[in-house]
């Protein structure tokens, strides 16, 4: 990546994200810090406001929007790539937006690039023994998570028993072939996962998480992890 496309490629970083630091872009860019600094002090001399905050990092000031960019042939291709993951792995909801976005990005596309893709798009396709989850509940589940409000539903368990649960979720996992909610169950007062595919009825109340200082999704599978060792 020549030094202009990199520019490019931090601002958009920027732009997609409220804060981030300076370590990251060097991990992301793999370049130094120090290079980093000066391709910053670059944007902002060029006219791209770029602000800082401590302990939160770098960001493009509210109000500047970069024109609308390109997409490469190759990024194009990966999307297609992804749609057939998303078409297999994901459920109604998430299918509905992702083929939409995707619909959007295809519009901007040369006319070349829309041959390449369509070509490709029937070229890609996933194994028939792959899940296909019918259930429409992870777009609202994903709304919960970033909006921090409680989720009720009712859930069935291994067992068949059906209960009626209030919980804030602290993230999404997919493991075993499946995607799981993590969250705090004020039924069981304690961080419970939930398998996605045995909810029965889900709705977000959109009332505000009542428990403070909610654990990281980050240390709960590590906890849990450490349990399946132990034991």
């Amino acid at each position: 990546m020549n030094r202009i496309d990199r520019l490019l490629a931090i601002a958009i970083t920027l732009q997609s994200r409220k804060y981030t630091s300076a370590e990251a872009l060097s991990e992301r860019f793999g370049m130094s810090v120090r290079t980093v600094y000066r391709d910053l002090k670059a944007l902002d001399e060029i006219g791209i406001p770029i602000g800082f905050e401590s302990n939160k990092g770098y960001y493009v000031m509210q109000g500047y929007f970069l024109p609308p960019v390109m997409f490469s042939t190759e990024e194009a291709n990966a999307l297609v790539l992804v749609e057939s993951i998303v078409e297999r792995f994901t459920d109604k909801s998430i299918r509905r937006h992702y083929h939409s976005a995707l619909n959007k990005v295809k519009a901007v596309l040369k006319h070349q690039q829309k041959e390449h893709v369509e070509h490709l798009e029937d070229k890609v396709v996933t194994s028939a023994s792959c899940p296909n989850h019918n259930f429409e509940y992870l777009a609202e589940i994903q709304t919960s998570i970033t909006t921090q409000t409680i989720l009720q539903l009712h859930y069935q368990n291994a067992g068949q028993e059906v209960s009626l649960r209030e919980m804030e979720p602290i993230g999404m996992v997919f493991y075993s072939m499946a995607w799981h909610v993590i969250g705090w169950c004020w039924l069981r007062n304690e961080y419970r996962d939930f398998k996605v595919a045995r909810i029965l009825k889900l709705q977000n109340t959109y009332k505000p998480f009542r428990k403070a200082n909610h654990q990281h999704l980050n240390d709960y599978i590590k906890q849990q992890e450490m349990r399946m060792v132990l034991t």
